[in-house]
């Protein structure tokens, strides 16, 4: 008898990936991809922070 695994209902948050340096077009764009990026790690470090709050231990 095989058992299908449950998913995990508060998985831990995984980090956005990073932009390549080619994304970046250096011409000085109002919001740069690598902004864009800092805000989504901004998003990601509170995430986390609030996953490990619920996980303590889980590190």
């Amino acid at each position: 008898m095989t058992t299908t695994p449950v998913p995990d209902p508060d998985p831990r948050p995984e980090p956005p990936e990073a932009p390549l340096p080619s994304d970046c077009c250096d011409s000085g764009c109002p919001i740069c991809v690598y902004d864009l990026h800092a805000d989504a790690m901004a998003d990601y470090r509170a995430r986390l922070s609030a996953w490990r709050a619920r996980h303590p231990g889980a590190d």
